[in-house]
């Protein structure tokens, strides 16, 4: 795809500062003469043109590669974003950009002139570009589709009609197609003709006159055959593909699966419409992990760099959770409230209760973490929940005798015996309970359709701190007699 040139300086928007007339001149032509250097190798991109030193940001691009580049611009606010982003050369902005997350690419765009916005649009990948208007605003996404070329309009416009989250959504719909009945020799002379307008042509998928998807051919096939071979006799017949309705994050862990690195997609008539390149599949991943960790750690996912958030944006974002689990956490006092008179009558049984309510908090989310994750790569399904009962109850009492152990023996230098016996047996029912809850919900959450990430780790926690309390209470007075 011919990349067309991208305004620099003169494109600069008018919201940032004007530089002295004397300043700019002279410091590009140090630059150019190799007169010292403008920025050292500690000095962060953010750092450099927040303070709108353009020489020294244009010496800091020259030495840096694209992904690094954007992940700095994605630190930085808009205008100083906006600064580094034009000083590009025509080269590397449209690689830049397309490092960015969507997010950060609607602020650089908000920034643009009609005409540099078009040109960056225009030459965006039809996927990426989808993916940018799902997210971004009504007034952007209108003006963006209305600066592209048709051809481009109707594959843009052909990717957003997916749902959300599926495969279609992440395709590139620029192929290569080769018909079945052609030579070597004419399919490498077409992969020449058509592949600069594809995404990819390491992967070739091959198709009948209909367009359905036969097989596929790679690239290194083609080259290392002899000219008069055909492809019918090189197309791999049974080839891994996903409907274009399927979800993006289930494609992409089949490609993980499968050492892919282009899945085709077809439609519900099994006709090519794209592939899932292996750079696509990796966001996929990288975004669905992201969500997991987040959710698991209590808190709502979010977009954009971590570093570009404001104090107020991450504090919403974990607030809600945080509530949630405070009013899941009023029955643990409900719970101590129910057994004060046990307490009134042992008050050493208290000393033990952060220890026990500790130890099987951490079990149960130990157990959430690996089934959550275990799901996500397919090493267990609903089918198995039983099979995952019987396996993290086990495991679980396994972990109690261990712990018991200790606590026993921490509990006879403080108390004495008997509440040392308590304390043991609590720890093994505490274990074995919590990670049978924590393998458990996850698997549960997964048959309801609810995100298994949902089921974080710290709701299981909070979960098992009550219901450990009841234990241990209830181990005490049976071994006690109170």
């Amino acid at each position: 795809m011919t990349q067309t040139d991208l305004p620099v300086v003169s494109t600069l928007p008018a919201v940032l500062p004007t530089l002295p007339e004397n300043t700019l001149p002279e410091e590009l032509q140090s630059r150019a003469t190799g007169r010292g250097t403008l920025c050292s190798e500690g000095d962060s991109l953010r750092d450099i043109a927040g303070g709108h030193h353009v020489a020294a940001t244009l010496e800091w691009l020259d030495n840096h590669p694209p992904h690094v580049i954007a992940d700095e611009i994605s630190r930085m606010d808009a205008v100083s974003a906006g600064m580094a982003f034009r000083l590009l050369d025509k080269d590397r902005a449209l690689d830049v950009f397309e490092e960015l997350e969507p997010v950060d690419q609607q602020q650089i765009l908000t920034g643009l002139r009609d005409h540099a916005f078009r040109e960056l649009v225009e030459e965006m990948d039809p996927d990426d570009r989808a993916r940018m208007l799902r997210e971004a605003p009504a007034k952007v996404a209108k003006k963006v589709l209305a600066g592209l070329s048709p051809r481009e309009r109707r594959m843009t416009a052909a990717l957003l009609g997916y749902p959300e989250g599926s495969v279609g959504l992440y395709m590139t719909p620029e192929v290569v197609a080769l018909p079945r009945n052609l030579p070597v020799a004419q399919a490498l002379h077409m992969v020449r003709t058509e592949g600069a307008n594809a995404e990819t042509v390491y992967t070739l998928p091959v198709v009948d006159a209909g367009r359905r998807l036969i097989g596929i051919v790679e690239l290194r096939e083609l080259v290392l055959s002899s000219p008069d071979a055909m492809i019918a006799d090189l197309v791999e017949s049974e080839p891994v593909f996903v409907r274009a309705t399927d979800s993006a994050e289930k494609a992409a862990r089949l490609m993980q699966g499968t050492n892919l690195i282009n899945l085709p997609v077809v439609d519900s008539e099994d006709r090519l419409v794209g592939l899932l390149t292996i750079d696509d599949a990796i966001e996929v991943i990288e975004a669905a992990d992201s969500e997991d960790v987040a959710r698991q750690a209590g808190a709502a996912p979010w977009e954009g760099h971590y570093m570009a958030a404001t104090v107020f944006q991450l504090a919403r974002y974990r607030a809600l959770w945080l509530m949630l689990l405070l009013l899941a956490a009023t029955l643990t006092v409900s719970v101590t409230d129910f057994f004060s008179g046990t307490l009134e009558q042992v008050a050493q049984l208290a000393l033990f209760i952060p220890l026990l309510i500790g130890a099987g908090g951490n079990a149960g989310a130990q157990a959430a973490t690996s089934c959550v994750r275990a799901l996500a790569v397919g090493e267990v399904r609903v089918s198995d929940l039983f099979k995952v009962i019987w396996r993290e109850c086990r495991v679980g009492l396994v972990l109690g005798g261990m712990l018991a152990v200790v606590g026993m023996v921490i509990g006879a230098l403080f108390v004495g015996a008997k509440i040392a016996v308590v304390v043991g047996i609590t720890l093994v029912l505490i274990c074995g309970w919590a990670a049978t809850i924590g393998g458990t919900m996850p698997l549960l959450a997964k048959k309801l359709r609810i995100d298994p990430a949902v089921i974080s780790a710290p709701m299981v926690t909070t979960l098992v701190d009550a219901t450990g309390l009841i234990i241990y209470f209830t181990t005490a007075k049976l071994v006690l007699g109170i």
